[in-house]
């Protein structure tokens, strides 16, 4: 298949370009810098800065990762707006492109795999969270939905659409868990606040195989939880990194010193999900990392 990817030079989106690019497929990224991608991606991928460069080799399939991290900077409101733009801008673009090619009497993608995350769901407490969970209205919440809604139009189009609300990413060489390691390496990590918190998470090479896991199973739609099942609680998932590093886990950070210096984006840090991949499951969908501390040892032993 020829797929398109957004977010391709991103910590997930480099991974998945080059698993497709592995299995024959044709990948396209849309990129802001195409010199520096291609840099960083298999040579194979075709690169363009713009998504409405693609018309004239269509895309069958679509996966949109693109988006600005949202632990990237305090939320101020410019950044908030900042967060939402980066989201719903590039995913305009793409129901833009299928609109584009059905105006044109050319084939439009049949499946389109887009971003979301956990903050769908906002702070949830201890209670069990699947796809069908009503929501806790917060920013992280209203964040996802006009993300979700921004893509949501390409059903009308004939276009199978797939929602991945993703939990913690990890692995080696980036994403949360390199911040992470240095004070946990140095026997200086703990749990944040109470540690009661919940922290979905997922290994790269599951949250990589579910994406192709829906990319190919033509009877899946809507909202997908992208988390494994097993997900930690904060003090847990601590507690496992550190006997994985041979450290103790005994220095918390008080919850009052995460809200002074981040504000409201220790809500990030400060409250979770038990978030459940229940309809990924039922689909058939096999991680090879279910639990923590397997997906740790794997890691570690790589970094």
């Amino acid at each position: 298949m020829r797929i398109l990817v957004t977010g391709g030079s991103g910590f997930v989106g480099k991974r998945l370009c080059e698993t497709l690019q592995g299995q024959g497929h044709t990948v396209q990224v849309v990129s802001r810098d195409p010199q520096k991608a291609r840099k960083q991606l298999p040579r194979e991928c075709d690169i363009r800065d713009s998504v409405l460069d693609f018309l004239e080799a269509p895309p069958e399939a679509i996966v949109n990762l693109a988006g600005e991290s949202i632990a990237a900077k305090r939320w101020s409101d410019a950044q908030k707006e900042t967060l939402i733009q980066s989201r719903t801008h590039m995913t305009h673009q793409l129901v833009t492109l299928c609109e584009e090619l059905q105006a044109n009497g050319q084939a439009v993608p049949n499946v389109m795999v887009s971003g979301s995350a956990m903050g769908y769901y906002g702070d949830q407490g201890k209670r069990v969270v699947t796809e069908d969970t009503a929501a806790h209205d917060e920013f992280a919440h209203r964040l996802c939905v006009k993300w979700e809604a921004a893509a949501k139009p390409v059903e009308a189009l004939g276009v199978r659409l797939a929602l991945l609300r993703t939990g913690l990413v990890l692995d080696a060489g980036g994403g949360a868990l390199q911040k992470m390691l240095p004070p946990f390496k140095l026997g200086l990590g703990g749990r944040f606040g109470s540690g009661e918190q919940y922290m979905p998470w997922i290994h790269r090479e599951d949250l990589v195989d579910a994406i192709v896991f829906l990319l190919e199973k033509e009877d899946l739609n809507g909202a997908f939880n992208g988390s494994a099942p097993h997900p930690a609680t904060n003090a847990e998932f601590s507690k496992t990194l550190a006997k994985r590093l041979n450290r103790p886990a005994i220095f918390p950070v008080p919850a009052f010193v995460l809200k002074a210096g981040l504000g409201e984006m220790s809500r990030l840090l400060l409250t979770g999900a038990d978030m459940r991949p229940a309809r990924l499951i039922e689909a058939g969908f096999e991680f090879q990392y279910p639990t923590l501390d397997k997906a740790l040892a794997e890691i570690l032993r790589r970094d």
